[in-house]
Formats: structure tokens, C-alpha cells, sequence
């Protein structure tokens, strides 16, 4: 991105949640952008009005001689697009070495990174900074009202970004200060084990400047092992370790699932805060929000307002609506540890009965982690298991999702496999009762099932 010469860029993929944001931050950068996917949606609606030209399919034609070619981690090589950039011999990159390098155009860039919880404390940490007026950059995986969508084009010194993992994705980026919120064996598609995991961290971790900030949980065993190998400076949080530099007292919740605490700072009290999202995981992440922004200087009352303000995030334990005093919530939550953080939430919030609807995310994913998805819907009620959402992957066969309704029921718990969205709202309709709640949970689009749901109820009602 430091070469002067790349004035026009294509981005394949670019109905992407971050591909269409980096696609803005770029324009407004002023380059002139085009891109394909697949599909579009009102994404790729805006960048259209902002002057992007976007095209629906991937076409050999798409490529009209750009300077750079971009690609998501989804796109093969035998993309047509791909090969023709190839062919013409125009540079092509990944998403992630093209943030890397708009990273270097900031002083100052927030990397927040974990197995969980990146999206909301990247959005909690940008409520905070907006509060301090410091006028932040923000790319952010999740949809957030407060910035109208994933990215907000701010000032040139602040750049806050959600630090993915993915592929070793983050070791291109340049982070002033990394947060690093969990260690969990995940995306098994690509690291071997736990090791492989923990020795991608540090060497993130590591990308920090000496005079840079960690900003590191110190409940995780993982992550402590790390913490002597670095040479910046370091600030911890959390709420189980004594030596935590930020920790949490006196926590209540409301009727809501939504926690206050007194937040402390080296033993002292720092102030008192009052969530509006539920759950003990963001008591955690709120700790690590406020000591980032702490640590490159934002003032008590902006934290404090920051997260008592914070509403949360697109699919972060989102209310879609209410029919018949059912509740329907739609959470990203797809791996074990985000499932029982989500439903331990859900169960604070005093409905009699909770209705899981669960997506797996991945084969591989199921698969390595079948015993642990097995024990993490305890405080489910029922659980409803649809089909496996590919993604990126292909069948092979060795795992089908009836396995771990099976699996689910063989742990103690109630679950049946049903493939069909039609089904399973039918499902849904003959079974559950007012006060009780719905969740639609996954990563890839059994967010409609809880949509689906909603529109047949109303209808009912309507006649």
C-alpha cells in the first residue's frame, strides 16, 4: 500500500464483512475500487453509492486493469479473476497483508485478538474511544449501530481493528497495542494443535513495538506461558487471577443478564459500571476495553460512558423480537466456549425454558471438537441441531450433525437433528411456550430460522 503507483484496486470478494469495509476505508483513502462476489447486499449497495463499480459473479471481464488485485480467504486459485490477474501479471495480495499495510498508515493501531469475544470488545473499545473524541478509525467483524455498519472512516492517528487469527491471518497486521482476550483450539483446519495455536499468539504478540502495549488475559493459562517472552509493555486483566492489573468486584445482574461491577485498576477502585449486554464474558471483555483505552490515554469518565452506553453488536446475543412473549435471540456463538458463555447469559435472564438452535460451523470444527460441543448446552433446554454450514469446506463424510444430537442426548441433554429451516420452525411453533426463548446460534445463516420463525407467529396472529 506504500507503493505510489496503485491508484485502482479490484477486490474479489468484496461483499465480504471485511472486504467491503476495507473497500470504504480505501476510497476514502482515494483509491478508485472495484470488486465481485457472488452475491450482493446493501454492503455492496453503499459502496456502489460511494462510487465503487461492483459486479454480481466472478468474470474474467471483472478484471479491467487494476493496479492490485485483493482476495478473500475464500477464493481459489482457479477463480477466474485470479487467473486472469496472473495472466497480465497484476500483483495480487490477500485481505489480510492489504489491512497489514493500511495499518502502517496509522500510529496508533488497536489490534484486538482471541479465540473469543474479538468483535465486541473491538466495538466496546471503539464506544470508549469515540467517547474520548479521539476520532478512531474502526474495522470491526460484526455489524455495530453506533458506527452504521463495520467501518467507520475517523481521523488518520487511531486505527482499531479485529485481529483475526484465522490462517495466522493477524501476523501481517502492525499493532501500537494487541489485545489478547482467549487462547482456545479452534479452526482445526489449519492449526495442528493447542501449541501451534499458542505459538501463533506470541508471535503476534510479538509484532508490538517495545514502547507498544499487551493488553493480556491473566486467567489464561496460555496466555501467561507467553507473557515473560515479550519485551512491551504489559497490562493485565481479569477475573479469576490475583495478579490481574484490572479485575472486577461486586457483580450483580439484572433481570436482563446484563451485569454492573465495580471495575478496579491495580487494586483500586476505577469505577462503577453498568453493562446493557448480557453475560459474565463481557464483564471481561469490558475489562479489557477499558484498560486498553486506559493505556493509550482515554480519561475514566470516557471508559465509563463508553461501556454504559455500549448496546452490542449485530448477532452478539441480538434481540431480533418478541411474539407472544416468546423471545427470539440471534448469537454468532460457534465454537464450545462461546455456547456455554451465551447460554449461562441466556439463562440469567429468568425465561422457564431456553430453545437452542444450533448451525455448526465448519466439518473440521465439528469433528475435533465433537466431545466438547457435546457438554457445552447444558443450559439449554432443547437443542435443535440443523445441517453443518460448510463455509470454506467440503464434505468428506466423516462427521454429519446428526452426531451431535446424538452426542447432545448421550451427555444428558435434550436434541433432535432436523435439516430443514421449514422444519425446524414448525418445530418451534408446535412446542414452544409464551416466556420462553428462542436462540439461533452459529456462524453461518440459521439466522433466519429465528426471522422465520417471527414472520410465521405474526401471521398467526394477524388472522
Amino acid at each position: 500500500m506504500d507503493n505510489a503507483e496503485i491508484k485502482q484496486i479490484h477486490m474479489i470478494g468484496i461483499d465480504g464483512i471485511s472486504m467491503s469495509g476495507l473497500a470504504e476505508i480505501l476510497m476514502n483513502l482515494g483509491y478508485k475500487i472495484s470488486g465481485s462476489d457472488l452475491k450482493t447486499s446493501h454492503k455492496t449497495a453503499k459502496l456502489q453509492s460511494l462510487g465503487a463499480v461492483v459486479h454480481c459473479g466472478h468474470r474474467e471481464e471483472n478484471v479491467a486493469n487494476p493496479d492490485l488485485v485483493v482476495y478473500t480467504a475464500a477464493i481459489k486459485e482457479n477463480n477466474p479473476e485470479v487467473v486472469k490477474a496472473r495472466r497480465l501479471n497484476i500483483p495480487l495480495i490477500d485481505r489480510a497483508t492489504l489491512l497489514g499495510g493500511i495499518m502502517k498508515k496509522y500510529p496508533y493501531t488497536m489490534a484486538v485478538s482471541g479465540t473469543h469475544g474479538k468483535s465486541t470488545t473491538t466495538s466496546m473499545t471503539a464506544a470508549i474511544m469515540l467517547e474520548s473524541g479521539c476520532d478512531p478509525t474502526v474495522h470491526v467483524g460484526a455489524e455495530l449501530d453506533a458506527i452504521g455498519g463495520t467501518t467507520r472512516i475517523g481521523g488518520n492517528k487511531y486505527f482499531i481493528v479485529e485481529a483475526d487469527e484465522y490462517c495466522g491471518s493477524f501476523l501481517k497486521f502492525h499493532p501500537y497495542l494487541a489485545i489478547i482476550l482467549n487462547m482456545e483450539y479452534d479452526h482445526a483446519d489449519y492449526y495442528k494443535d493447542i501449541g501451534h495455536v499458542r505459538e501463533t499468539f506470541c508471535r503476534f504478540a510479538s509484532l508490538v513495538p517495545e514502547e507498544g502495549y499487551l493488553v493480556a488475559c491473566a486467567d489464561d493459562e496460555n496466555i501467561r506461558s507467553m507473557l515473560s517472552r515479550l519485551s512491551c509493555n504489559k497490562v493485565t486483566f481479569g477475573l479469576e487471577s490475583p495478579n490481574a492489573m484490572w479485575t472486577a468486584r461486586k457483580i450483580t445482574f439484572d433481570c436482563k443478564g446484563c451485569a454492573s461491577f465495580a471495575a478496579l485498576k491495580g487494586g483500586n477502585k476505577f469505577a462503577d459500571i453498568e453493562l446493557k449486554v448480557p453475560g459474565m464474558h463481557n464483564v471481561n471483555n469490558a475489562l479489557a476495553a477499558a484498560a486498553a483505552c486506559d493505556a493509550m490515554g482515554c480519561g475514566k469518565e470516557a471508559i465509563r460512558r463508553g461501556l454504559c452506553g455500549f448496546t452490542g453488536a449485530r448477532q452478539r446475543f441480538e434481540l431480533k423480537g418478541i411474539v407472544d412473549d416468546i423471545k427470539v435471540i440471534d448469537d454468532y456463538a460457534h465454537h464450545p466456549s462461546e455456547i456455554r458463555a451465551t447460554l449461562k447469559a441466556a439463562r440469567n435472564c429468568g425465561n422457564p425454558r431456553i430453545w437452542c438452535v444450533f448451525q455448526p460451523h465448519t466439518y473440521t470444527r465439528l469433528k475435533c471438537l465433537l466431545d466438547e460441543f457435546a457438554v457445552s448446552f447444558r443450559d439449554a433446554d432443547m437443542v435443535v441441531v440443523s445441517d453443518i454450514y460448510a463455509a470454506r469446506e467440503i464434505d468428506n463424510g466423516e462427521v454429519h450433525a446428526s452426531m451431535l444430537a446424538e452426542r447432545i442426548g448421550l451427555s444428558g441433554g435434550k436434541a433432535v437433528y432436523m435439516p430443514s429451516f421449514n422444519d425446524i420452525v414448525e418445530f418451534l411453533k408446535d412446542n414452544v411456550s409464551p416466556g420462553d426463548m428462542v436462540i439461533t446460534m452459529g456462524a453461518g445463516n440459521i439466522t433466519a430460522v429465528g426471522e422465520m420463525f417471527l414472520e410465521s407467529k405474526r401471521a398467526v396472529a394477524s388472522i
